[in-house]
């Protein structure tokens, strides 16, 4: 094969599964440098075949025949290559995170982690995007069960379950959908119909709703949410980071080519950005913040999906890559704060900044971003969203829930996050500085927030609807009102707080389990199924008893005829058995000879 042939075959193949070849040699590296390439090469890798594709594969779908099914490994277009880009930058910012960590089965995992995700959605079909599901499903739990700690087994025992429910749902559906259409091939982006987005599902299809709840369990959808609360704050410094860029946006990659304009998604999101404050405001483990601030954030893209004009697929994919960078940096600055002092509680830390002033700086930024500070990058995303849902008609509640929740994240994560962490009461610990490799991530990382928030022209030329981006940059993004008037939101938010810290008001941080959802399941059903339990175990003791009875009897019966003693071995027997089976030799013989004839 010459080097055009092999150049030719690398970047026709789907960038994700060149980072999935790749995680063998996280398995096998051995000093620091062949650690970094080991972690950072194959998201550059699949960075630059993104960047370089073949003409064939980048003007359409490559198709192709395998087992009767016809599958498409690598599409391109607008709307997958600004994920996968999100998701590079995750795989290398969370590469260079991890360098300070000597752990061969979490390099594998996240390099898979990542593979699947980028593999994902550029996938074509249904059943490439269903293989790479369950692989970011199995990836990921193994990223919990590597903490190690005495929460991480259940934790990521619970984690697994959801996953594979998602996934169970998530095939069920892909296989009747493609049996009742005949194809399991993925269109390009919806069509325009009246000025909104049209999914490329058919929610009347059989197996559609099927997908949708599938999706819906990855993006964190109400009472299907607590997976993320559990999960995150039991892995280890590193998996919060690299798990927080890739589930819940590839859920939404496949909302917003899928489930476009679904006016259902617009108040499901709504939902989302609100709930998850009130319990961010009164949790006290830091990480368990940023995992309800998780569920907020992706409301927000959920609902500009449900919206399904171009501004709001362009906010909706703009704010997805904007989360993976800023809400990584949060979780790098918790978990650098938990590598040293082994806490993240509220109640364990602050003070923090005097002797890691960098992790404190970077982590404001993030704080800013998060909040959609103006010149940052929460702020050139989340715009898009809401000016998309402000201009829509009949949805003034929904932008007022919207706004709400602006402020909201606001109050867990702009302030409370840097607050309790590095500014509050003074907790007396005075650990060391996060290492140089952490530094770095967390640096590049509020660079992006800085770039893309003070000169947005460029990551707007990413986005799927350039012409509408471009119009929106130039016309609203930076008008006095505009500016002002998130301003105006964010000064009230911060007067709020210190209002309610000032009058004593505001919910102190206690230790303490804040009860979501998922008590239903861990502890409601127990205490419900205690009062019949004892009769409930006696009834089964006494099938238990009946059946091993039964059983004993069938073995005497058997031992009694096929034993060396038994009626089988004596010579009788056995020429009466040679007897039968001959006659039975016959008979079969006789109905064969009579059926060919």
């Amino acid at each position: 094969m010459s080097t055009e042939q092999l150049l030719a075959f690398v970047l026709s193949l789907n960038p994700g599964f060149w980072v999935i070849a790749c995680a063998p040699f996280a398995l096998l590296a051995q000093g620091g440098f062949q650690r970094s390439l080991a972690l950072i090469g194959p998201p550059i890798l699949a960075l630059l075949i993104m960047l370089y594709p073949p003409a064939e594969v980048s003007s359409g779908t490559a198709v192709l025949g395998f087992l009767g099914l016809e599958i498409s490994l690598y599409r391109t277009d607008s709307l997958s290559l600004i994920f996968a880009l999100g998701f590079v930058l995750a795989a290398v910012l969370g590469g260079i995170y991890s360098l300070h960590r000597r752990d061969r089965l979490q390099d594998a995992a996240g390099l898979v982690y990542a593979g699947a995700a980028i593999a994902a959605v550029f996938a074509g079909d249904l059943v490439t995007l269903a293989v790479c599901w369950e692989l970011t499903a199995l990836a990921s739990s193994l990223l919990v069960f590597a903490s190690g700690g005495r929460d991480s087994l259940p934790a990521g025992m619970r984690y697994l379950m959801m996953q594979i429910l998602s996934g169970v749902l998530l095939i069920s559906g892909v296989a009747m959908t493609g049996l009742a259409e005949g194809s399991f091939i993925l269109s390009e982006i919806g069509r325009l119909q009246d000025g909104v987005l049209v999914g490329v599902f058919d929610l009347d299809a059989p197996g559609t709703l099927l997908i949708l709840a599938a999706v819906g369990i990855k993006a964190g959808f109400p009472l299907a949410h607590t997976w993320l609360q559990d999960a995150y704050p039991n892995t280890t410094e590193t998996g919060a980071v690299v798990m927080s860029a890739y589930t819940t946006t590839l859920a939404v990659y496949v909302l917003a080519r899928g489930f476009a304009g679904l006016d259902a998604l617009i108040w499901i999101g709504a939902v989302m950005t609100i709930y998850p404050i009130f319990f961010a405001v009164i949790e006290n483990d830091l990480r368990k913040v940023l995992a309800f601030s998780t569920n907020n954030q992706i409301g927000f893209m959920v609902c500009a999906v449900g919206v399904g004009t171009p501004l709001a697929l362009n906010g909706a994919a703009a704010h997805a890559v904007a989360h993976i960078v800023f809400k990584g940096l949060l979780f790098m600055a918790m978990g650098a704060v938990w590598m040293r002092t082994g806490s993240t509680r509220a109640t364990d830390l602050g003070g923090l900044h005097r002797t890691m002033p960098f992790t404190a700086l970077f982590c404001l930024i993030g704080a800013a971003s998060i909040s959609a500070l103006p010149l940052l990058s929460g702020f050139a995303s989340k715009s898009m969203i809401m000016s998309s849902v402000h201009s829509g008609e009949g949805l003034m509640l929904v932008w007022l829930m919207l706004l709400f929740a602006s402020a909201g994240v606001l109050e867990h994560s702009g302030i409370k996050i840097p607050y309790f962490a590095f500014f509050s009461h003074d907790s007396g610990r005075r650990p060391e500085e996060a290492p140089f490799n952490m530094l770095l991530a967390m640096g590049l990382s509020a660079g992006l927030c800085l770039s893309i928030g003070m000169s947005p022209a460029w990551f707007y030329e990413l986005l799927p609807y350039r012409d509408v981006a471009r119009e929106y940059l130039v016309q609203d993004l930076f008008t006095l009102e505009h500016i002002l008037t998130q301003l105006q939101l964010l000064a009230f938010a911060v007067l709020a707080f210190l209002l309610l810290k000032r009058a004593g008001l505001y919910p102190p941080e206690a230790p303490g389990i804040i009860l979501d959802v998922d008590w239903v399941w861990r502890r409601g059903w127990p205490l419900a199924a205690g009062p019949v339990r004892a009769p409930l175990l006696g009834v089964l003791r006494s099938v238990a008893a009946a059946g091993r009875d039964v059983l004993g009897r069938v073995g005497a019966m058997m031992a009694e005829v096929f034993s060396p003693a038994g009626a089988l071995a004596s010579r009788a027997s056995a020429v009466s058995g040679a007897v039968w089976a001959v006659a039975l030799l016959a008979i079969v013989v006789i109905i064969s000879v009579v059926s060919l004839t």
